[in-house]
């Protein structure tokens, strides 16, 4: 993270005594550094390129991910499993501590069910939720928890309160390529051809846990222009709740080209959100260039 939120969170270091952990995992696109300073913890997924395992975020940062997938073989990534997470929730419960453990979506990954099979021995004391989410909007989850924890609620009020919110949890992407689709199956060479001839960008989102087209644009500006367009659709951004960027790659120039093309509608805000640097969950698939900005309607 580059920037430090626009909403008002209270630091917690690491001789605080917390009542209540927040944990998620590194497809929410949370730094370690920037989760630690909100009092979140991280749990990095696995990924691998060819022989050489790698923990995301931890032992790999995101501009090195990107240059191996710049060599056009992607890589794979592991969940995490029943056991690592029953020794997260242990540690907590030897500690007197509460859990609320935010997990990518279940139509992506079967790691909220790995973390559900090990909760059951800690009922009334870890609660999992399945965010239908992943990357920053799986983030911006996290960083709300975070904020309700800070106000004093239980874990059992945060996990009541966030499968109310998730439903409100949007996250928009445009891709500058389509390459990394076509390379990961997810789009025929031939699609992925005519697309690059006419300059076509898609804009993505995450529904019901899973990825969806909402439309393509001809150019990175006119899918900036559409990525603010349907953020209206959806009921417009709560600017009083967590509001992320994001971009992939090694440079973050298309998200600097986002901010000026937003300034108009949304002012200088829009400035000012902290930006996360998109790792290996989405970035397999986005491939360098491509902008998010995550979100909670105002619904």
């Amino acid at each position: 993270m580059e920037r430090d939120a626009c909403c008002k969170y209270l630091p917690v270091g690491e001789d605080t005594d917390m009542a209540v952990r927040i944990l998620t995992d590194s497809a929410s696109d949370l730094s370690q550094e920037y989760a630690k300073n909100h009092g979140i913890e991280v749990i990095p997924l696995r990924v691998r390129f060819g022989e050489t395992e790698y923990l995301d975020g931890v032992t790999i940062t995101p501009e090195d991910f990107f240059r191996e997938l710049e060599k056009k073989v992607l890589p794979k990534t592991s969940q995490i499993t029943p056991y690592q997470y029953d020794e997260l929730f242990r540690a907590a419960a030897d500690a007197g501590d509460e859990v609320v453990c935010i997990c990518m979506s279940s139509g992506v990954s079967g790691t909220w069910q790995n973390a559900c099979m090990a909760a059951e021995e800690y009922e009334g004391k870890v609660f999992v939720i399945d965010s239908k989410q992943f990357c920053i909007s799986e983030g911006i989850l996290a960083l709300e928890a975070a904020r309700m924890r800070d106000e004093g609620m239980s874990a059992r009020e945060i996990a009541e309160k966030l499968e109310e919110d998730k439903g409100h949890a949007h996250v928009m992407s445009v891709f500058e390529t389509l390459e990394y689709l076509r390379l990961g199956g997810r789009m025929t060479a031939a699609a992925a051809w005519v697309g690059g001839v006419l300059n076509l960008k898609p804009v993505l989102t995450i529904d019901e846990g899973v990825v969806h087209v909402l439309a393509k644009a001809r150019g990175m500006k006119n899918g900036n222009m559409l990525m603010r367009k349907l953020s209206e659709k959806v009921g417009g951004i709560d600017w009083n709740r967590p509001v992320l960027l994001g971009y992939t790659g090694v440079s973050d120039i298309r998200l600097r080209e986002y901010i000026e093309d937003c300034i108009a509608s949304y002012g200088e805000k829009i400035k000012n959100l902290p930006i996360a640097k998109v790792g290996a969950c989405i970035g397999t698939y986005a491939g360098p260039g491509a902008i998010a900005i995550a979100f909670f309607d105002k619904n």
